[in-house]
């Protein structure tokens, strides 16, 4: 077996206990991996003015694959009066590093698989199965973003545009602009990546989720893309709703669904949805996927109020090393990991908090260890 060298970003929170979880299953599987620690989060945001500090970035550049705990985030105003004192009013202003890091190692993919595991107390319905494919680099969370907003900017857009009348007299800090960009290249690699998973998966039809009857220009864009793709998978269906409508329709019709990719902001909405669906965010693993580098984490927050009580899920987090292992090439230890995952949850002997238990996080890892 190849040695691993394995980025380890714990983050902040409950971050640190699924990690402590997840290595003890990793560990008890054997692989040969080398673990390196990377600081990011919001202690690095209060002492350092940089939530996403360049000593994790180039350690991210020289690992084959990385887990990643949790973060927390705040708004820009509550963000600024959390740091030290000596870096406040310096013109530091937070942004997410997960985000920045799907950017910055063009970690375009970011994929959820939601999974409804047999003897799952939570589920919503027994045997769903899908898959979310959110496009993670640009949309609204592109960042290019305005408050106040400048006069050119201002000045631009009602020369540009005739809905922008209604706003064109307010002053500058009386509304914000957020530009929500979609491009060719995202839109269509995307979607090629669904449609490929779906042939290799022996998936038989992808969903597209937009709002292009509104948003016309981009969210039309992603959708003119997707079905130029459609046409390269002439036995994959291609099926398409309305973002809103696809929230209603996952609830009443989950067995309909195979695969969705969407834009950033739909994907991260409908996958939120899709993991309730099969147990709640304590079950969502997530893959951000690039070329060269794919960091994989649990798709939920860092809940502070519960940090170091051990009490928390670590389902999702170890379900994200499946799928690092995957990733990696050991489908054989993924498998394992999952079946071993699968059959704690289908015994129901070991229950954390949220599954009606009162078994620790660390509790749920050693079950799961024991199994393996």
């Amino acid at each position: 077996m190849k040695n691993y060298t394995i980025g380890w970003l714990p983050g902040d929170g409950i971050g640190v206990d699924v990690m402590e979880a997840t290595r003890i299953v990793l560990d008890k599987l054997g692989l040969n991996a080398q673990y390196l620690h990377g600081d990011i989060g919001w202690e690095c945001w209060r002492k350092e003015g940089d939530a996403f500090p360049q000593r994790t970035i180039d350690l991210l550049g020289r690992v084959d694959a990385a887990m990643f705990g949790a973060i927390t985030s705040k708004p820009v105003k509550a963000a600024e009066a959390e740091l030290e004192p000596a870096l406040r009013g310096t013109g530091l202003v937070y942004r997410s590093p997960i985000v920045r890091m799907r950017q910055m190692f063009d970690l375009y993919i970011c994929l959820r698989p939601c999974k409804a595991y047999a003897g799952n107390p939570l589920n919503f319905k027994e045997n769903i199965d899908l898959v979310v494919f959110r496009e993670n680099t640009e949309d609204l969370y592109a960042g290019v973003e305005f408050h106040p907003v400048p006069q050119e900017l201002s000045a631009t857009l009602s020369r540009l545009s005739k809905p922008f009348a209604p706003f064109k007299d307010l002053t500058p800090d009386e509304y914000a602009v957020s530009c929500k960009i979609n491009t060719k290249k995202s839109s269509e690699r995307i979607a090629r990546a669904a449609f490929a998973f779906a042939k290799k998966a022996g998936r038989k039809k992808v969903t597209v989720v937009h709002k292009a009857n509104v948003v016309r220009a981009t969210d039309g864009l992603f959708f003119d893309e997707a079905k130029k793709v459609a046409k390269d998978y002439p036995e994959i269906a291609l099926d398409d709703a309305n973002v809103d409508a696809i929230c209603m329709w996952l609830l009443k019709n989950p067995f309909n669904y195979e695969v969705l990719v969407a834009p950033n902001l739909y994907g991260d909405i409908i996958s939120d949805l899709a993991a309730q669906m099969v147990g709640g965010l304590g079950f969502g693993c997530s893959g951000n996927i690039g070329t060269k580098l794919a960091v994989f984490e649990p798709s939920h927050g860092s809940a502070p109020k519960y940090a170091g009580q051990y009490k928390v899920n670590p389902i999702a987090t170890i379900l994200a090393a499946k799928m690092m292992l995957d990733w990696l090439g050991e489908t054989a230890m993924g498998t394992r990991l999952e079946e071993a995952t699968a059959e704690v949850i289908r015994e129901g002997k070991v229950r954390t908090y949220d599954m009606g238990g009162n078994h620790t996080t660390l509790g749920m890892a050693r079950a799961i260890g024991e199994r393996l």
